[in-house]
């Protein structure tokens, strides 16, 4: 039986893309903040997800990071969407909606 924490896991690159579109550049930890918020904590992204997920998208070109100074004098690693990510984002929140609406046509009609 899946777990809601495997659900996340999956839909943490998507989170993350969508928060990053909206919201701008943010760090790894405002990202986790914002999903937990926006869902009202119900989701709750792990540190050891959180991060994997953002070098993969990286790594796909999807995000650029660089390494600021915050305003408490603190080193963090920012992350942007970039055009690719953009691209990206649209192609799978489409599946997304998708794939949930058929979900939640099952479970209404079985």
């Amino acid at each position: 039986m899946p777990r809601a924490s495997d659900s996340l896991h999956d839909a943490l690159p998507l989170l993350a893309l969508k928060i990053l579109a909206r919201r701008g550049p943010l760090h790894g930890y405002a990202i986790t903040r914002q999903i937990e918020a926006i869902s009202g904590e119900r989701l709750r992204p792990e540190e050891g997800s959180l991060y994997p997920a953002l070098h993969r998208l990286e790594e796909a070109g999807w995000v650029s990071a660089q390494w600021v100074v915050t305003g408490n004098k603190r080193r963090a690693r920012v992350y942007a969407i970039t055009a690719a990510g953009e691209r990206q984002l649209r192609a799978t929140e489409a599946r997304w909606r998708r794939a949930s609406a058929a979900i939640l046509q099952v479970l209404q009609r079985a």
